[in-house]
């Protein structure tokens, strides 16, 4: 190497500065698996040269885990009189991470949801509180109270919809990426209420805000976003089709090579069978035989019947129609019938949560349930459980599947979204081949998944075939590598495309 060369590579180069956005993040402030992404980025981002820091409401649970603070400055002027009461951003870390929290009591310091409140229904002033978090976004990106600004913005979900809408009307020349995560939930909003949001009339038009008569954060961030992505490649495709596009996907067509997807993955220090404090026994792919100690404490836990044996599927997540729980419920006999159990774990819509509830009077000791949600709880599922259930109609990229494979527990997925692109179908070609890791179907129907079930407990009763798959899914790269590479590869064409 010579010496121009070698003193090239030895120069320090300046990281790109990027402020996301997000109503949650890990592990502040979680409800789901927004909060995950939103956590694990900033570390995946920080080798490939990209710093990030990361924007939250101040939610009590926020505001206590502050670490010092090193700047704090009062919203500017515009965005004070917009809020009608006093906030201010506070610049600081904690937990490793760089954070800037929009301190608005006003708005944010309540306790339980960020989104729902205590009687039921979405808190009344959602419309304000998220158009307040993208507007002193915005704000921040170019810089507020001495406060130095970034190189690019990066909102997530229909909460941070407005930042890019509130930059583009402010002549800014920071770019913005708007992620996706699910599009069924867009924001939508009265159009009367358009009036507060401090923006000029010509935004609230078809090419604009304008939502079949209502005000759409999620169509704005996808609008004036300079770049869209969904969280897996497979969604990206999904809803720009009429079918699953829930009336947005001609917008998406239309923004052709700007929407792409970038498949999620997991932080695999946090998420580490080998480490996990909430396994009673810990394993690695070489020692999978360990499984058996938590898959004892998890039939315990949920009040099966003590059988190593008996094949045990398990489901996490919302006991919601997306999720396919009516269809687990519907193929039960496919695992009963066969001698298998099941465990779900999870909350939801008040009626599947009474089917839940049946299904485990009527099957003691081969039907267990917890309604509710506890971090542990759903750790020791993953590594206890045989096989993970995910019949998901729709899923924009799913993060249980990761952590099945992580924990060695194959997952059973409808071929669908980003449960499609990270789930290798273990058919007796990829057995032969050595590749399977789990089982998809298609079409998302009872009959399809119990089909499925079938052949997973096919698989489970030739142990040798068994832990071939396991080993297999374990030995996947489900970590944010291979993502965090293309997410900094958008945010620099995005920052070149601006100079």
């Amino acid at each position: 190497m010579s010496g121009t060369a070698k003193r090239a590579a030895a120069r320090p180069v300046t990281p790109l500065r990027v402020l996301a956005v997000a109503s949650e993040g890990f592990p502040f402030i979680k409800t789901g698996g927004l909060a995950d992404v939103v956590g694990a980025l900033p570390g995946a981002l920080a080798p490939e040269g990209v710093a990030v820091t990361t924007m939250l409401p101040g939610y009590p649970a926020v505001m206590a885990a502050l670490g010092p603070v090193q700047a704090s400055v009062q919203a500017s002027e515009p965005v004070a009189d917009f809020f009608g009461a006093p906030a201010r951003l506070v610049r600081t870390k904690a937990a490793g991470r760089d954070l800037l929290v929009l301190d608005a009591p006003h708005f944010f310091a309540r306790s339980g949801s960020p989104y729902l409140a205590p009687t039921g229904g979405d808190w009344p002033d959602n419309a304000m509180r998220f158009a307040a978090l993208g507007r002193a976004a915005a704000q921040a990106a170019q810089g507020v109270g001495g406060m130095a600004g970034f190189d690019a913005v990066h909102a997530h979900d229909w909460q941070a919809g407005l930042a890019p809408a509130y930059l583009r009307f402010a002549g800014s020349r920071v770019p913005t990426l708007f992620t996706i995560h699910n599009l069924a939930f867009q924001g939508q909003f009265p159009a009367n209420m358009f009036g507060l949001l401090g923006l000029p009339p010509e935004a609230f038009a078809t090419a604009g805000l304008e939502y079949f008569g209502m005000v759409g954060y999620l169509k704005s961030g996808i609008w004036f976003a300079d770049r869209v992505s969904t969280v897996s490649p497979g969604y990206a495709a999904e809803i720009r089709t009429p079918q699953w596009g829930m009336g947005l996907d001609g917008l998406l067509r239309g923004r052709g090579n700007a929407v792409s997807g970038i498949l999620n993955g997991l932080d695999t220090a946090e998420w580490d069978p080998s480490a996990d404090a909430h396994l009673p026994m810990r394993f690695t792919a070489k020692t999978v035989a360990n499984r058996a100690a938590n898959k004892k404490a998890l039939q315990a836990r949920m009040g099966l019947a003590s059988n190593p044996d008996a094949p045990l599927f398990a489901f996490i997540g919302r006991l919601a129609w997306q999720k396919g729980v009516d269809l687990i419920l519907e193929a039960l006999p496919a695992i009963l019938d066969h001698g298998g159990q099941l465990a779900i774990l999870g909350s939801g819509e008040p009626a599947l949560e009474e089917r839940v509830h049946g299904a485990t009077g009527a099957q003691i000791g081969r039907v267990g349930s917890f309604i509710g949600f506890d971090e542990g709880f759903a750790r020791l599922c993953y590594g206890g459980a045989d096989f993970m259930l995910m019949p998901s109609r729709f899923e924009p990229s799913g993060l249980g599947q990761l952590c099945a494979l992580r924990y060695g527990a194959p997952p059973v997925v409808a071929h669908v979204g980003g449960l499609a692109d990270s789930v290798v179908d273990a058919n007796e070609m990829a057995l032969a081949s050595g590749v399977g890791t789990g089982f998809n179907f298609a079409p998302v129907s009872r009959e399809m998944l119990a089909a499925a079930i079938e052949r997973a407990i096919a698989l489970y009763r030739e142990p040798e075939l068994m832990q071939r798959v396991q080993a297999n899914a374990m030995a996947q790269d489900v970590s944010w590598k291979r993502s965090a590479a293309k997410y900094a590869t958008a945010f620099r064409k995005m920052v070149a495309a601006r100079a």
